[in-house]
Parts: C-alpha cells; sequence; structure tokens
C-alpha cells in the first residue's frame, strides 16, 4: 500500500509535516523544537525525493529500488576486459572462468567497459548487452546489428537496464519470434547526472557527437562480432536522448540504418554544463539549423537517403505527442509509413518509456536485419553480373563464345529421321 509511488503515502508525508510543523509551533522547549524542525526538513526532503521517483517513475516497489542501491552495477556479473575481446578472426574468445558461458546462453551478458575516443578525445563508461545468441555455436560466424541506445538527462545508461528493462525486453521478444537478436549499446551520453550535452559538438567544448556517432561505434565494431556502423545499426532514446537519436541519424545518415524516438524533442536547447547554461552552438546560426532535426529533414533532396524512422510518445503528455506528430509529418514527405506509437500508459515519464521499448526494439531488430538481408542480396547479385561480365571479357579475348554452348536435348516427342 505504502509503495514509493503510491497516492497513500505522499499523503502520509503531508500529514506527518503538518503536524510536525504544528509542533514546531506550539513546543516552548528549545530542544522539541529543534527536533521538530529537523523531523520536518526529513520529511519534506523525502517527499521531494519521492516526486521525482514518482515523475519519472523510477521505482515502482521498495525492492526494486533497495536492488538498484545494493548492485550499482546491474547485470554485469563479472568484469570482462575488453581485451579478452579482441581477438583476429571476431569470434567469442570469453574467458571460462569469467563467464558463466551457459548461463550466458540462456540470459545473454552484459559488458561493462571503458570506450575511448580517438576522434573526440572523450572516454567514458558503457553497457554493452550480448543477446544469448553471440554465445550459441550456431552464430559463431554470425555478425550482428547493434542497436545504441541513448539515456535522457537526468539519468545515466544503466537506467536501460535498471528501469526501462531493454535487456529482458529483448530476450522476450526475441523468444516470442518478434525480435531478431542484437547487440545493445548504452554509452553513457553526458558524462555526468548534473550535465546535459545533448549529444552536440560544444563549440570551444566537449565533441561529444562525434564521440557518440564515431567513436563508439568504430570501437564497439572493432571489438565484438557486430556489423559495421551503416545498414546494420540503429540509435534510439528516450527524452532527451530521443533528440539525440534523430539528431546523430540525420547527421550520419549512412552510418545508420533505423532510428527511434521516444517523447523525443526536435530542436535543440541549450546545454547545461557544471558552469551553467551554455548555448552549444555559440552564435552561429547555421551550425544550430544543421543540428535541428525538423529543419534537418528539410533541406533533403528528393530520393535522399536517410535511417528508417520510428516514433513514439506517451497520450498524457499532450507537448511530446504534437512534437512527433510534427516530425512524423515531415519525414512521411521522404519515407511512407513511418511507424507512430502513441502509448497510453503516461506522459513523459519511464513508464511510458517502459511500454514503448517492445513495439521499437522489435521493429528496430528487425528493420536492421531485413535491411542488411537486402544490401547482401543485392551485392551477391552484383557481385555475379561481374563475374559473369569478366568471364565474357576472357572468353572474347580467346576468341571464344562469350558464353559456353548450352547443350541441347531433343523433345521427346521429335521424330527420328
Amino acid at each position: 500500500m505504502l509503495e514509493p509511488q503510491s497516492t497513500a503515502l505522499f499523503i502520509l508525508l503531508i500529514v506527518i509535516f503538518g503536524a510536525l510543523t504544528w509542533w514546531l509551533i506550539v513546543a516552548r522547549r528549545v530542544g522539541f523544537r529543534v527536533t521538530a524542525a529537523c523531523l520536518s526538513f526529513a520529511v519534506a526532503a523525502a517527499f521531494g525525493v519521492l516526486a521525482v521517483n514518482r515523475y519519472f517513475s523510477y521505482y515502482q516497489t521498495w525492492g526494486a529500488a533497495i536492488a538498484d542501491f545494493s548492485n550499482p552495477n546491474p547485470n554485469s556479473g563479472p568484469q570482462v576486459s575488453s581485451g579478452s575481446l579482441l581477438v583476429g578472426d571476431r569470434s567469442p574468445a570469453f574467458d571460462e572462468h569469467a563467464v558463466y558461458l551457459k548461463l550466458a546462453m540462456v540470459d545473454g551478458y552484459t559488458l561493462h567497459i571503458n570506450l575511448a575516443g580517438k576522434l573526440s578525445h572523450i572516454t567514458r563508461d558503457a553497457y554493452i548487452y550480448l543477446p544469448p545468441q553471440y554465445f550459441q555455436p550456431q552464430y559463431k560466424n554470425y555478425r550482428f546489428p547493434v542497436v545504441e541506445l541513448i539515456h535522457g538527462q537526468p539519468g545515466e545508461p544503466q537506467d536501460w537496464i535498471n528501469v526501462v528493462g531493454v535487456t529482458t525486453t529483448l530476450v522476450s521478444e526475441i523468444d516470442r519470434g518478434l525480435a531478431k537478436p542484437a547487440v545493445l549499446v548504452m554509452p553513457n551520453a553526458n558524462g555526468g547526472q548534473t550535465i546535459s550535452l545533448q549529444c552536440l559538438n560544444q563549440v570551444g567544448g566537449p565533441q561529444d557527437l562525434t564521440y557518440l556517432a564515431e567513436d563508439v561505434p568504430t570501437v564497439v565494431t572493432h571489438m565484438l562480432r557486430v556489423l559495421p556502423p551503416g545498414l546494420g545499426w540503429g540509435v534510439a532514446g528516450y527524452s532527451e536522448g530521443g533528440f539525440c537519436a534523430a539528431n546523430m541519424a540525420l547527421q550520419f545518415r549512412y552510418r545508420y540504418g533505423a532510428a527511434a524516438s521516444i517523447s523525443g524533442y526536435f530542436s535543440p536547447f541549450r546545454n547545461q554544463l557544471a558552469s551553467g547554461p551554455v548555448n552549444p552552438f555559440g552564435n552561429d546560426k547555421a551550425l544550430k539549423a544543421a543540428n535541428t532535426p525538423i529543419d534537418e529533414v528539410r533541406t533533403l533532396g528528393a530520393g535522399a537517403r536517410l535511417p528508417q524512422f520510428w516514433l513514439g510518445a506517451g497520450k498524457g503528455d499532450h507537448l511530446d505527442v504534437a512534437n512527433a506528430e510534427y516530425f512524423w509529418q515531415e519525414l512521411s514527405q521522404y519515407q511512407a509509413n513511418v511507424p507512430l506509437d502513441l502509448s497510453s500508459d503516461g506522459g513523459h515519464t519511464m513508464a511510458t518509456w517502459h511500454a514503448e521499448v517492445p513495439p521499437m526494439i522489435s521493429w528496430m531488430t528487425n528493420t536492421l536485419v531485413s535491411a542488411v538481408t537486402h544490401e547482401n542480396q543485392v551485392l551477391k547479385s552484383n557481385q555475379a553480373r561481374a563475374d559473369r561480365r569478366a568471364l565474357a571479357k576472357k572468353r572474347a579475348k580467346a576468341g571464344l563464345r562469350p558464353y559456353p554452348k548450352a547443350h541441347s536435348t531433343p523433345h521427346p516427342s521429335a521424330s527420328k529421321t
């Protein structure tokens, strides 16, 4: 009854705060008044923390909160160094004493490692989830698609695991035949809880866009048995991460095959740094327009290639819905059948994002696999045609027919003479 988000708990705290305030007023002894003041401050602070928890829908139960604080690196299991993954043939080379392979083949495995960017000179931590299929023998030569997941602000990459439940959702959707196996990469998008970089290259500051869209995919591609950046890579995010996903996909249209924005916005705000709000573009209006998805789409030429998009929002937040519908209408000029999923499970909260993940991850993984399969078929067909042309030229130089003469077989009804 008195769970972290229950109305009864909030009413109880208000009643307690009122009682303590009354005690503070009527108490005559200084000691009692000090005690009442301290207790009322503690109750007010608890009310504020629980209000934030309820707004973002972080913890539904006390058990979930206790489990999170007692295990700050959830599902990471034994630590595995990135060096143990670097192998020439890209086959999985995990230390069997560090990874319980039988368990990994059922549940998958979560790595918690640092990713260093050569271009951006940024190094941050990231969570990487390898699906069960990554460890199964029948997939030993398979290169997996990748979904890069960008968290919101305030937030951390592990929120995708702790609160949104993306890893368990992916396994469940795969088991139901609704999703395809994929590696999930959850980088630290801001480098701090009080910092908001919006995945942008700050003029005179951190080159966050370069780190997330170029460095992270490059490092992960060389580290794991995954597809290179391109049609096999997707990017998704919620809230601020939703803006990031849209902008990253449009800025690097040939490094991503799909993008999903949940409760996102499509025009950047000021960045929040330790020193206060900062315009990430300085006074360069053209640079801002180049990083504003609603403007970026308008500048695309006819037939321009851009990643497939998926949009979602909670019906309880009218601004999120309006943003999604507006951007959906713009995208519809260039892409037919852009999915727009409006959840009835809340507004701009974790509960909404938790509800939006299953349809998003199913759509995303199927889209990436289909695009790569189609590209491979086209490449194979083009290679076959090139081989035939080369053979024809070789035979022509030798004075032979361009192609070997086919042997004909007389029709059974033909009469003998």
